[in-house]
This record gives C-alpha cells, structure tokens and sequence, in this order.
C-alpha cells in the first residue's frame, strides 16, 4: 500500500491498528465483523477477525487495497453498501449473526444486516420447497441402496441427505442455514420452532454416523407433517408411492 504516513503496512495489521486506521478514514462508511467472535463463546486463540470494509462509492482511501487481505489476525473483504445488499449464499448466515461496529449511512447498513437473517415469506417457501425434494431424493436413494444390499451407498446417501435437511428445516422457520460449525451454538439459542434441540442433534449426528434407515425414516414422519403444516403437501405428493419408502414401517 502506498500513501500518506496514516496508511498501515499489511505486514504489521493488527485488528486494532485496522480498526484505528479504518474509523478515522472518512472514506470508511461501515465495518462490520462477522465469524467467531460474533458468536459468544466460539473464538479460540486461533480464530480471527473477519471484517467487511465497506467504502463510499466515491471512496479514494488506499484502504481499498486491502480487499482480499488475509492473516493470522485479519481477513478483509472491502465492499460497497449496494453490494452488501445483494450478498447472498453461504454468506448469508455469516451476515445475519455478524455486528455493525461502525455505521455511518444513518442506519442503512444495520438495517442490511439486520434482513440477512430473516427470509421472505416467498424467497422462504421457495426455498423449503426445493430443499424438501431434494432432501427427499437422497432419503429415497438411502433407503433403496439399504433394502438392496448396497450398505455404502446407502450409508453415503444418508450423510448427503443431512445438509439438505437442515437448509429446509431453517428455510421452515425463514433462517439461513448456519455453517456446521454454529450448527449447536445457532440451534441451543435459537430453537427450531417444534423440535428438540438435543434430539435433533443426536438424530442427525447419528444418521451421519451409521447410515440407519429405521431413523432416517422416523425422523422423516416429522418432517414430513411440518412441511405438510408448511404448505408443502403438493411437493410431497408428487413423490407419490415412493413416499411409502420414506415413512416408518411400523
């Protein structure tokens, strides 16, 4: 980075020099943290501190050479507002647990990351809809490849199942799936209207484990009458007989 003698070297950031250094650039109109040390309880002395740098349109700070800077102690993505606005995906959950440290749009910025963690009522049934299918293909293919025999198959289509699950379950209660990482930590603070945390972790985390079709399916009946309750009989229907194949036999 080149500059005036205010512009910090990369090689020696730190996160409280960044911080320094970004809030007395006008240029610099919000901050933003997201990660570990949003979430109580989940920074180690490993984590670091990510930072969106978000500029005016206009900006001319060498602060914007930062963008992709990563260390031991810092990562930072510089941005604009619009762009914030729009950033979606595996962002998105990041987004809606993060902190605003600095606002300077007059509320703008809050108010973007405050939406992040709430999914409209149709971007949400959308969503559910298609997580569902997909969450129902993968049990369908576990519990065939286990009733034929093919135990590894079986087994592998039960662990993919498992993430198409959880994207439907939060896209039921209009969240963005969490990283696995925040999975419990999201889940034993903000409780998935209608189940038991701890059982729920327990049931996934022993279908990853071993594969077996008797929970898969039994976990599926809940499923299968919250999405029902949700509107989403119609995708749930269109598997037909197949959907014999999902439910508990007994």
């Amino acid at each position: 980075m080149t500059g005036d003698q205010h512009v910090l070297s990369p090689s020696s950031l730190t996160y409280e020099a960044f911080l320094d250094r970004a809030i007395a650039e006008p240029d610099v109109i919000g901050l933003v943290l997201k990660g570990s040390h949003t979430h109580d309880g989940m920074a180690t002395e490993h984590s670091d501190h990510d930072v969106y740098l978000i500029l005016a349109d206009a900006a001319t700070t060498d602060l914007a050479a930062l963008d992709g800077y990563r260390s031991a102690a810092l990562d930072v993505v510089v941005t604009t507002v619009e762009a914030l606005r729009h950033c979606a995906g595996l962002e998105r959950y990041a987004l809606a647990r993060a902190r605003v440290l600095l606002d300077r749009t007059g509320g703008e910025i809050t108010e973007i990351i405050a939406a992040k963690g709430r999914l409209g009522p149709e971007e949400a049934h959308t969503a559910a809809a298609n997580w569902l299918d997909a969450y129902a293909n993968w049990l369908y293919r576990s519990v065939k490849n286990a009733r034929d025999g093919r135990s590894l198959a079986a087994h592998l289509d039960a662990a993919e199942s498992i993430g198409y699950l959880l994207e439907l379950l939060f896209a039921l209660d209009r969240r963005p799936r969490p990283y696995n990482k925040y999975l419990a930590w999201e889940l034993e603070r903000f409780p998935l209207p209608g189940w038991d945390t701890g059982v729920l972790l327990e049931t996934i985390g022993q279908i990853q484990r071993t594969g077996d079709v008797s929970l898969q399916q039994r976990l599926f009946a809940q499923v299968e009458v919250a999405a029902r309750a949700a509107g989403h009989a119609p995708t749930l229907d269109a598997w037909g007989e197949d959907l014999l194949l999902m439910r508990p036999t007994s």
